[in-house]
């Protein structure tokens, strides 16, 4: 049990006593430390049933507590109009620091989702366009998701829907085979020197222009046409042999990107593949369901649900919508993984999408819904003419990390900082600035703060890891290691650090990694503080030298982890 938890069961056993009922009350950190370390507004919220004053009910609630023998808390004070705060006892801290400093890697986990199965499906590109700066940000998300469900205790899996099968990807084979009309001229652009990447670009080139060519060119629309028939069958042609040397191409791409990044996909499932499953749902359910409507077929919410639309889910040339392939995506993911929950990051954009084919599918299988979580995600922009013209307008996150890259080199110049060090701390920058903003808001990435080593920046709490490592070394060359001493005063720092499981806690129940960002801001701007109002090392008192070491290795070992949890490493050197 948590000493939140303590603290509640108290509260409730305190209005007992008092013949106090049906009372809802919240049990929270004061915003100022001075205030105590929990604070409750149970009295306030209780006065109305009492007709009592609040500060009268808060007193008499008091006295019950006290009766209780709680040795975590030291002291129990009433304050403003009536809310009670709690201060807990100096050994509280200690034992803190000792359950951190034995747990080690693994404080912070929780058991929220112990003995759970959660699927989380994140990064699903379009196979004809390259892996950019949109679906880094939902690799940023969803791989930090990834990471919290890991600590609640879950089995979990990972999963990548690719686009791999559509009109707009049969644009976009049309489009190549025009420019390349022969086997030689497509050998001898695939084999160019530089071809890997000049071939993912071009591949968005043909996407682009054919969707615009599509509009207004009718022999273009025959024989994009024609390519979906061949695609959608496999039927050998030149189209056919276009779209499987780049659909491999792409899907190396997006492995080697997405390690780089930290990421591993336990299961793919491909539109091509749900495509087929949905469109069989659609017509198994099709009058009771779906709809018939000029050769097509559609789904009509019922009248009720304002907000959604009609949706084409097979249209008139008999194949399966993106929201039909999502259906039968819903139905090969319960299928084949049995999922507890199941967990999907896409751009916020998509949200009435979903909201329709998640209607659908309650109808279907009312687990569908029920067990699926929709996390949504906004857009990057870049502040700063520099990166701007450096990037371009949808640039390849390979091109993301490399001009952020440079940037770290410019900033550090002065630093002894290795290739792999620069890497890391470019990407760090990148997916801080990402998992800072609440879910579903759109970031506008700033390179200058968004690397400095000393402002609110995923590299400021790399460095901070950096220096108390440095810090713990100095402290073993001298002969001084970590060892808890009793009759010490109680530091800020270690009023914040016990609070991390919470955090996390919070972070999972909510899909929402900004809380990990914002507590370990606030614990790194609390030990840099303790750094310097406290003589860490200090061979005339090698007791509190100890403790303090202690302390500054709790605060590593949480930084550590939180960012672990945010998918980014955390370097001993910088």
């Amino acid at each position: 049990m948590t000493i939140a938890e303590t603290i509640q069961q108290s509260i409730q056993k305190a209005l007992e006593s008092l013949n106090i009922s049906d009372v809802s009350f919240v049990v929270e950190h004061p915003s100022d430390l001075d205030h105590g370390d929990y604070a409750t507004n149970v009295a306030l919220a209780a006065s109305k049933s009492t007709q009592k004053n609040p500060r009268e009910v808060a007193e008499m609630i008091v006295n019950e507590i006290k009766k209780q023998v709680i040795p975590e808390i030291s002291d129990i004070t009433i304050a403003g109009p009536g809310f009670i705060n709690f201060t807990l006892a100096p050994e509280f801290f200690n034992q803190s620091i000792a359950e951190i400093l034995d747990h080690e890697k693994d404080f912070g986990n929780v058991s929220a989702h112990a003995g759970k199965k959660i699927l989380v499906e994140h990064s699903s590109p379009n196979l004809f366009k390259p892996f950019h700066i949109g679906h880094m940000m939902n690799n940023a998300i969803g791989e930090s998701l990834t990471r919290l469900m890991q600590s609640s205790g879950a089995d979990v899996t990972t999963m990548s829907f690719p686009s791999d099968i559509s009109l707009g990807i049969a644009k976009a084979v049309v489009t190549a085979t025009e420019y390349y009309p022969d086997q030689e001229s497509w050998n001898n652009f695939i084999s160019m020197p530089d071809g890997f990447k000049d071939i993912l670009i071009s591949m968005g080139h043909w996407y682009v222009s054919g969707t615009a060519k599509y509009e207004n060119d009718e022999s273009f629309q025959l024989k994009v046409k024609d390519a979906t028939n061949k695609l959608f069958n496999k039927i050998p042609s030149r189209e056919l042999e276009v779209y499987e040397f780049c659909k491999k191409i792409n899907i190396e791409y997006f492995e080697e990107i997405t390690k780089q990044l930290g990421s591993h996909f336990d299961s793919y499932i491909y539109e091509s593949e749900s495509g087929e499953v949905g469109k069989k749902i659609v017509l198994e359910h099709t009058p009771s369901i779906f709809t018939e409507s000029e050769g097509a077929i559609v789904y009509i919410p019922d009248e009720s649900k304002k907000n959604l639309n009609t949706s084409v889910f097979i249209n008139s040339q008999g194949n399966p919508t993106y929201d039909a392939k999502d259906l039968g995506l819903l139905s090969m993911k319960f299928e084949i993984h049995h999922p507890d929950v199941s967990v999907f990051v896409t751009d916020h954009e998509q949200i009435p999408h979903f909201n329709i084919v998640l209607d659908a599918a309650e109808k279907i299988h009312p687990e569908w819904k029920e067990k699926s979580i929709h996390v949504p995600h906004g857009r990057m922009s870049f502040k700063g003419q520099k990166m701007s013209s450096r990037l371009g307008g949808v640039p390849l996150a390979a091109d993301m990390i490399d001009a952020v890259s440079e940037e770290v080199s410019e900033a550090s110049a002065e630093r002894d900082i290795d290739e792999k060090t620069k890497s890391d701390i470019a990407i760090a920058a990148i997916k801080f600035s990402i998992l800072r903003a609440k879910p579903g808001m759109n970031i506008n990435f700033d390179p200058e703060t968004s690397l400095s080593f000393e402002g609110d920046s995923g590299p400021y709490l790399q460095y901070t890891h950096a220096r108390i490592q440095t810090l713990i070394e100095k402290g073993k060359e001298q002969g001084i290691n970590s060892e808890l001493k009793s009759g010490v005063e109680v530091s800020e720092l270690e009023k914040i650090m016990y609070r991390f499981p919470e955090v996390v806690e919070l972070a999972i129940t909510e899909y929402a990694p900004n809380y990990i960002v914002t507590y370990l801001l606030e614990v790194a701007r609390s030990f840099n503080s303790f750094y310097g109002s406290h003589k860490i090392i200090d061979t005339d008192n090698r007791e509190v030298s100890a403790h303090r070491i202690a302390i500054a290795r709790s605060a590593q070992i949480i930084i550590k982890n939180g960012l672990w949890m945010l998918g980014i490493n955390a370097p001993d050197r910088m």
